[in-house]
């Protein structure tokens, strides 16, 4: 008896924090020091976000204007932006009213308010997309594991109704349901809309919303490191250029007779 209380004393308690499944890390295509973001996967990870995502979850950082250059053109950004009607106002009679939306608008939200995000949700609350690919740990792994992780919910373990298992969320429960399967949507470019395809194109999407400065970021580290190549060489040649003097000479002591 002694000894198992001893045991049980020295085995370390085990946090709920190490009951998660942490994602495993993918090669993607933009993880390399030089590797710019797949600008192709982008745009079909706006339409996912568009045609799946925006149903509940807001990117409310996000305005179409950014879109211009990296995934579409001035004139289809302005398409995509007159699709959305945009309250606005007031007008000369103190009145909101309806317009067409604009580039600089910002992506619409799917609820008017947090409290009614919540009460559409049993009481959860869907997280704004534009930076949580940065807000949560693992980045686009946790992501692509989360929505391509649903699964059955193993022997001995209850889900309360409106919830389901997902080994890589916290506490393995959550509100949202599977939103992506194999053929959820149609690509405009023809590529096959497989579950890995959609949650790989949504998580390269989310990253450049994150991190918008992805590829000159890496493109400016690029030009530091040639311009460091060069300068290196000459700052080495003037430093034994100006100490070589106090380097070389000799001190020479004479005492006093």
């Amino acid at each position: 008896a002694a000894a198992l209380s001893l045991s049980l004393s020295l085995t370390p308690p085990v946090s709920a924090g190490e009951l998660e499944l942490h994602p495993p890390s993918l090669p993607w295509s933009h993880g390399g020091h030089l590797a710019a973001l797949d600008h192709a996967s982008i745009r079909r990870g706006f339409q996912v976000y568009r045609q799946v995502c925006s149903a509940c979850h807001s990117m409310e950082f996000m305005a179409f204007r950014n879109l211009i250059g990296v995934s579409h053109t001035e004139a289809e950004a302005k398409a995509l932006a007159q699709e959305v009607e945009v309250q606005d106002g007031p007008n000369e009679n103190g009145e909101m009213f309806l317009r067409p939306g604009k580039i600089s608008d910002y992506f619409p939200k799917p609820y008017p308010n947090p409290e009614a995000a919540r009460a559409a949700n049993n009481g959860a609350l869907p997280p704004d997309l534009s930076y949580i690919v940065n807000a949560r740990h693992g980045g686009e792994d946790y992501v692509f594991a989360l929505l391509t992780g649903y699964c059955d919910a193993p022997a001995g373990v209850s889900l309360r109704e409106g919830l389901h298992y997902n080994p890589y969320f916290p506490g393995q429960a959550i509100g949202m349901a599977p939103p992506i399967y194999d053929e959820v949507l149609e690509y405009d470019d023809g590529t096959p809309a497989t579950m890995s395809q959609i949650a790989k194109d949504v998580c390269t999407f989310l990253r450049w919303a994150a991190e918008p400065e992805h590829d000159h970021r890496k493109k400016m580290g690029l030009k530091v490191l040639l311009l460091s190549g060069l300068l290196l060489p000459l700052l080495y040649y003037m430093k034994r250029h100006k100490w070589s003097v106090l380097k070389s000479r000799k001190m020479l002591y004479r005492p006093p007779k």
